[in-house]
């Protein structure tokens, strides 16, 4: 069974408080972990949730503000202390290179894990992720510094169907071969393609918006995605503050949401001002009226299960297993 979930490590806006850590934000996607965000504490915040810096494949930092990458020298002196199997790719603004290599190299530390950097620059870039099972894409946001958002996709695939692969006698390598090429010869001499043993299989989406204004960048990234994780850092009675400092309300990001089909909203970076976040759902309900998490720490929260493949669609983009 995969397992597919967010594991939020901080929810607080600029500075934490007594019950919210810096922001951090765990994607769990099989065999791959992306680290988005990390701020001050966030070392400490996996510990606390049972979530090894070893697992760790991927670090995404959306802009250099303090509270979304002040964890990064920890979390990457940790990664090379554990000395995981696999190195890790990290993708930040490339305006803020000079950061970037002054938090990884803040103190002294032996590298023991190789380190694959993808500085963004540009409005929006595809993102090399070799060997993923899903693409990573970019758009820069809306912020007083460079700020980029994340998408990653999973294409298309198929789900093979055991009793029709018994029936055509396939077994073995055969399987495998099935996937790769599209169709193999049966033990009767027939040729079997892959669409007459399986299913589609619609793939998963989620994208990562923090510190933004409304802009065309997130609302590409949030295009019909399972899940989208959104920054509603003021209520609406502070629009103003909001779009001075560049970000979003909560009716913001549940009105992004809304127009751009997301199935499950996760707002959270809320600003210290709040103690509590019910008048942040109650202004998301008002625009969104699909499943909706106010972020806590350490919450875990499951990606939506897959969207049903629509009737008499041709077979997916990319052969694929379940």
């Amino acid at each position: 069974m995969s397992q597919r979930e967010l594991l939020v490590l901080g929810t607080a806006a600029q500075v934490p408080t007594r019950h919210r850590n810096h922001n951090g934000y765990l994607l769990r996607w099989d065999r791959e972990a992306l680290l988005f965000d990390p701020g001050e504490g966030t070392q400490r915040q996996m510990l606390l949730a049972g979530a090894p810096a070893g697992q760790i494949t991927r670090i995404l930092v959306s802009h250099f503000h303090g509270d979304h990458c002040l964890g990064l020298p920890g979390v990457i002196q940790r990664i090379n202390l554990d000395r995981p199997p696999h190195g890790y790719a990290a993708y930040y603004p490339a305006s803020g290179q000079h950061f970037f290599e002054r938090l990884r190299g803040a103190a002294a530390f032996h590298e023991t894990v190789a380190a694959d950097l993808h500085p963004v620059d540009g409005d929006a870039a595809d993102l090399p992720a070799p060997g993923a099972p899903f693409t990573l894409r970019a758009e820069r946001l809306s912020h007083p510094v460079e700020s980029y958002g994340y998408r990653l996709e999973e294409p298309d695939g198929r789900r093979i169907l055991p009793d029709r692969l018994a029936a055509r006698g396939i077994t073995g390598p055969d399987i495998g071969r099935l996937q790769r090429e599209g169709r193999v010869t049966a033990p009767d001499g027939g040729t079997v393609a892959l669409d007459e043993v399986s299913v589609p299989r619609p793939g998963q989406s989620f994208a990562f918006l923090m510190d933004t204004r409304l802009c065309q960048g997130a609302a590409r990234l949030a295009e019909g995605v399972d899940m989208l994780v959104a920054e509603a850092t003021f209520l609406e009675a502070e629009a103003d503050l909001a779009e001075a400092y560049g970000h979003l309300t909560a009716r913001q990001a549940a009105r992004l949401a809304a127009e751009a089909g997301v199935r499950h909203l996760v707002l959270t970076h809320f600003s210290q001002r709040y103690q509590d976040t019910e008048g942040h759902l109650a202004e998301a309900r008002e625009c969104f009226d699909g499943e909706i998490s106010l972020a806590a720490d350490l919450d875990r929260i499951p990606l939506p299960a897959r969207r049903a493949a629509p009737l008499g669609e041709p077979a997916g983009k990319t052969a694929g297993g379940s």
